[in-house]
């Protein structure tokens, strides 16, 4: 890495060939990373531009990586589309390009199925092992939401536990912003 390419910020290295956007929506504020208009992560429901910039640089140092991005306003098209989203605009994400981490095929189909999942549309963990070709694999769904890179772009929001309960949500707000967005949809 030349040192035209790199600088120390916080103790990690700012890698150029990465980026970090940053930005305020209504729903909090999101950052998204990646380079070539191909999405990396995203990050929702954090309460200030700081608290993304922690997030990132906690993936990374558990990713063991000690490189942070440059922080830029990198894919425009795609922050415009959160923010919409934010507003309570229906937004298709389906044209976003994602580098999917850790790929299995199960994990590829759970993932598939869930992009697939239409505004105000929900499903279970249940019915979505089963549409995979895997019932009883309820938990396993549930964990390839817990991990899932890309919320909102992929709508993990969206799949609930049985009986409608809500489950889990990764992100600061937690269960609170996963209803808030159910909410949103539905009044849509």
């Amino acid at each position: 890495m030349s040192s035209a390419n790199a600088a120390k910020t916080a103790g990690f290295d700012v890698q150029a060939d990465e980026f970090l956007a940053v930005f305020p929506t209504e729903i909090g504020w999101m950052g998204i990373t990646g380079n070539a208009g191909i999405v990396h992560s995203a990050y929702v429901g954090h309460s200030s531009a700081a608290s993304v910039r922690t997030a990132v640089r906690r993936a990374r140092t558990d990713a063991g990586s000690a490189e942070f991005p440059v922080e830029s306003d990198w894919h425009p098209q795609l922050r415009s589309a959160l923010q919409d989203y934010a507003r309570g605009i229906p937004v298709d994400f389906s044209s976003f390009k994602l580098q999917l981490p850790e790929r299995t095929p199960f994990r590829d189909k759970v993932l598939a199925v869930t992009k697939r999942l239409k505004y105000g549309e929900t499903t279970t963990y249940g019915q979505l092992a089963r549409d995979v070709g895997h019932p009883g694999a309820a938990r396993a769904v549930g964990t390839v939401m817990s991990t899932n890179k890309f919320p909102i772009i992929i709508p993990c929001h969206r799949v609930l536990a049985a009986g409608g309960k809500l489950g889990g949500y990764t992100s600061p707000a937690g269960t609170d912003l996963k209803q808030r967005l159910l909410d949103m949809e539905q009044s849509a």
